[in-house]
């Protein structure tokens, strides 16, 4: 796991502007170091590539970056892990391909050299490089499927600038930092910045299953992958017994992979059905005593799962580790995350996945995490709601504008989590839109309507006009396809990447195995959710290895006290940033929408946190980059 950057001019520059940009993605490998730029008579261009490294597999020299192959033709920095790298490696030994290190950097080196830009297909892990061919002046930037590892660039004034991180970028001294507009109103809608789009004019993410290719024409972008609902796959024509089978066997191969490391290997063990069921299948694989896991609790208890996570570790004997958390610990470390997040962040689970990753850290450099699961198997509760909400359609909408809202609105407003009033107020407000745009309504903050309200400017730009779900997908895989190109790579990816990459700790999800992955989209979504049971065929594989009360309990997920800071420890701050004040200042939204906002949630008549919460961290983000 590392950082990775890079600067291409026509020009020739100081290696000083290669480190400094990548001086700032010292946290993400702190292990080692490496500069260099490239030149040749073919061509006019110079190239610099850096790199940050953790070191977790082959500790020695021998796997510093930038690395060549043996004529120094190609060159290459790379940031994530290649879990089938044995194979591929000894396919081009087979072909009298050199090596030198044990890495599975050199491998995609020699791949590339052997098939072109289509060894990327071959590739089974999670993973952003950068490939310069000196011979050629030509430059191919590559993500993984998912976009577990994050690549962003930004081209001007003839300069392509590349890195992990946003903050790489913005650092060098002729990039002219530029909000877009557009991409706030991203923010507002989905709390995270979707597909391409960076919170800045002119930078851009390279988006998960894509490769980009720059040379002398210019800049290409290319997909060499795409999330494939096939339900006419023959695994539908199994029994359910069969099927179990299947998954078990592939799921067993995903996490064997991903254990390969030369330092100390550990899971984030919540005690939910995904990550019980990584423990489940260690303990068929190594002796309990070696399973570190890792967990932590909340004062809070509607927020609290560690109970399960200790029966889960209990059940498998694992070298367990716990910490409890309080309030005061979260906020203290609140500064120190934002400081790190470089562009603005709106799911508070960041703060515990964080606390949790530096708790764990402590202990391991590497650490396996049910992050996939809920976007493959329709784990989440909005699939639930989706599911009522089709049949609460086929009530008049006079019986509800008369009848259901009347009542849902007397429901007082609680502070727990994921509240009953919360979840039905918030179902009511959008449960007559599209499936996929209800969705994200649903998970949002602020709809393109109550941005008119909000902001001080004019936008001709709806945000959900970026969902174009394909044609030939049913209104149940559309929700699928929805989490999977949006909530999953751009919230949770980007949450546990930045977490885990703030104290150099390297987080790995087996669900997110390519070939485990592929057969889990070709499953039709009945097997998926069966008589309102989520993740019905994985629980049912997992019957004869976890309790009932692990599978079948109710999801809670990683929340944490929001309602209770706002009005309590973080009032004062946030009234700050709402101010009449600081919002005339900043001149981007309407104060008195904004202060409505907040007195409603002060006064207990609406539940507004994740509105309050969004534009505090807005707020925070703006402040320390303009």
């Amino acid at each position: 796991m590392c950082g990775i950057t890079g600067i291409i001019k026509q020009k020739k520059f100081e290696l000083l502007e290669l480190k400094h940009i990548t001086g700032a993605l010292t946290h993400r490998g702190p292990d080692d170091a490496g500069y260099d730029i490239f030149n040749s008579n073919t061509h006019s261009y110079f190239c610099g590539l850096g790199q940050r490294r953790l070191s977790i597999v082959d500790l020695s020299q021998a796997g510093h970056q930038p690395m060549c192959n043996e004529d120094k033709r190609y060159w290459i920095t790379f940031n994530g892990e290649i879990y089938n790298r044995l194979e591929l490696k000894q396919d081009l030994l087979n072909k009298k391909h050199i090596f030198k290190s044990n890495t599975d950097t050199e491998v995609i080196i020699h791949g590339i050299e052997e098939y072109g830009v289509s060894f990327i297909n071959k590739l089974n892990g999670m993973f952003a490089f950068a490939l310069w061919d000196n011979l050629k002046g030509e430059l191919l930037l590559a993500r993984d499927r998912f976009g577990q590892k994050p690549l962003y660039y930004s081209y001007f004034n003839d300069v392509l600038i590349f890195a992990s991180e946003v903050k790489a970028i913005v650092t060098y001294p002729e990039f002219s930092k530029q909000l877009d507009l557009n991409s706030l109103s991203d923010y507002l809608q989905f709390e995270y910045l979707p597909q391409s789009k960076s919170i800045y004019k002119n930078v851009n993410k390279l988006l998960p299953g894509h490769y980009l290719i720059f040379n002398q024409n210019g800049i290409s972008i290319n997909k060499y992958w795409d999330v494939n609902f096939d339900e006419s796959s023959i695994y539908n024509k199994l029994s359910d017994n069969e099927l179990c089978e299947i998954l078990l066997e592939k799921f067993k191969k995903a996490v064997n992979y991903r254990l390969m490391s030369d330092v100390p290997l550990g899971v984030f063990l919540s005690g939910g059905v995904d990550s019980s069921a990584i423990v489940a299948t260690l303990f068929e694989m190594m002796p309990s005593k070696n399973i570190k896991t890792f967990s932590i609790g909340f004062e809070e208890e509607s927020f609290d799962e560690s109970s399960y996570a200790q029966k889960v570790a209990n059940i498998f004997n694992t070298d367990h580790h716990h910490q409890k958390l309080t309030s005061k610990s979260m906020l203290d470390i609140l500064p120190e995350v934002i400081d790190k997040i470089d562009e603005p962040f709106a799911d508070a689970s960041i703060i515990p996945t964080y606390l949790l990753s530096k708790f764990t850290r402590n202990y391991v450099t590497v650490a396996l995490g049910g992050d996939g699961g809920d976007e493959l198997f329709a784990g989440y509760d909005p699939f639930l709601a989706n599911y009522w909400a089709e049949k609460f359609k086929l009530l008049p909408k006079s019986v509800t504008n008369k009848i259901v809202n009347p009542l849902v609105n007397l429901m007082p407003v609680s502070e727990k989590n994921m509240s009953l009033d919360f979840k039905a107020k918030n179902f009511l407000k959008y449960v007559y839109e599209s499936p996929v745009f209800r969705n994200q309504l649903w998970l949002g903050s602020f709809s393109a309507k109550e941005q008119k309200q909000l902001l001080n400017f004019s936008l001709d730009y709806k945000p959900l006009n970026l969902l174009k779900v394909p044609d030939n997908l049913s209104k149940n895989s559309s929700l699928l396809w929805h989490y999977q190109k949006y909530y999953l790579p751009e919230d949770i990816l980007t949450k546990v990447d930045r977490a885990s990459m703030m104290v150099s700790l390297e987080a790995r999800t087996p669900f997110l195995d390519v070939e485990f992955a592929e057969f889990a989209n070709s499953l039709s979504f009945g097997l998926k959710f069966k008589n309102i049971t989520r993740k019905y065929i994985f629980k049912k594989a997992f019957e004869n290895k976890l309790p009932k009360s692990i599978l079948y309990r109710n999801k809670k997920g990683f929340g944490i006290p929001l309602t209770k800071w706002i009005k309590n420890d973080l009032k004062k701050e946030i009234e700050h940033y709402l101010s009449y004040d600081y919002i005339k200042k900043q001149d981007l939204f309407l104060y008195d929408s904004v202060s409505d906002i907040f007195k409603e949630h002060l006064n207990g008549s609406k539940d507004n946190r994740k509105q309050v919460w969004t534009l505090y961290m807005f707020q925070k983000w703006y402040e320390k980059e303009f």
